[in-house]
């Protein structure tokens, strides 16, 4: 079985491969996600999480694409971050799986709002470079006790618990 995921991220390719066993083919793929750069909402974020499954699974002739994204979601509490996979195989409808959620900080929320990326705007707030390549903003603000493996490690074995009940239930 050979798995594309569409993402070059180190903590969504260890998540990847945390969910599917050692002798599994796993290759990963720079596939966009046709959302904006910071998706701004759950339908977004699900949005880019189905177009990396998607074309990375016609990119390299998989039979497993996956897609990995994170957004945020803004509620009457604040901005959360959010999380969403998707997992797409031949003749199958998209299976979609969402994760963990922690409320922003204000003072990063407002950047957000005005317009910057997550990613960059964590690697100002806690002067370290790349937090999205590890702990993830999830990491920093749950002060490590979950970190964005973790969390990218939970959506795929909610994928995969999905698509084998699906190819188990099928007729």
């Amino acid at each position: 079985m050979k798995i594309i995921i569409g993402s070059k991220n180190p903590a969504k390719i260890m998540a990847v491969k945390n969910a599917f066993p050692e002798d599994i083919e796993i290759i990963s793929l720079d596939i966009p996600s046709g959302v904006r750069d910071q998706p701004f909402s759950d339908e977004e974020t699900i949005k880019g999480a189905i177009n990396r499954a998607m074309n990375s699974l016609h990119a390299a002739l998989g039979d497993i694409g996956i897609g990995l994204e994170g957004g945020v979601q803004e509620t009457t509490q604040g901005l959360f971050i959010c999380n969403w996979g998707a997992l797409v195989s031949k003749n199958m409808e998209p299976i979609i799986a969402g994760g963990a959620r922690i409320l922003l900080p204000e003072e990063i929320a407002n950047r957000l709002r005005n317009g910057e990326e997550l990613g960059p705007v964590m690697d100002d707030y806690v002067k370290i470079q790349n937090v999205r390549k590890h702990e993830g903003a999830v990491g920093i603000f749950t002060n490590g006790l979950i970190n964005r493996v973790d969390m990218f490690t939970h959506i795929m074995n909610m994928l995969i618990g999905q698509y084998e009940y699906k190819q188990k239930h099928s007729c």
